[in-house]
């Protein structure tokens, strides 16, 4: 193996799993580079299912065949919730994408959150009695 190949076999893939939909992208390892993007919205026709685990299976599944192609072994996984004063859990596609990343035959790195959280930032919504 030479050494160009041990610095092109691993990205970093950008998970960003809110409730209503479910990014994906796959960049080099110093991030300048996007190799391949994907949402929720482009793998499914209603907009409710946008971020449900199928479509991030789905989208996963799709970008792991073009990843194979780009000669990218393994990926390192950075996933983002909503984060601010929202909830700091991820939405419902950011397991499902990392499971199925792994089953198309990825290697897996790290796994990080990387979730915003604010030191202090704006106030939070009242809770209505509801």
């Amino acid at each position: 193996m030479s050494a160009n190949e041990a610095d092109d076999k691993w990205g970093i893939a950008h998970v960003h799993a809110s409730f209503n939909n479910t990014l994906l992208t796959v960049t080099d390892e110093t991030g300048a580079e996007t190799l391949a993007k994907s949402s929720g919205g482009a793998v499914v026709k209603q907009n409710r299912d946008e971020a449900s685990p199928y479509a991030a299976m789905q989208m996963a599944e799709q970008l792991a065949e073009d990843l194979k192609e780009q000669g990218i072994e393994g990926v390192h996984v950075r996933v983002r919730g909503p984060g601010g004063n929202l909830q700091r859990s991820p939405g419902p596609g950011a397991q499902a994408t990392i499971r199925a990343l792994a089953r198309a035959g990825l290697e897996i790195g790290r796994i990080e959150d990387v979730t915003p959280i604010p030191h202090d930032g704006t106030r939070p919504p009242k809770n209505s009695g509801y």
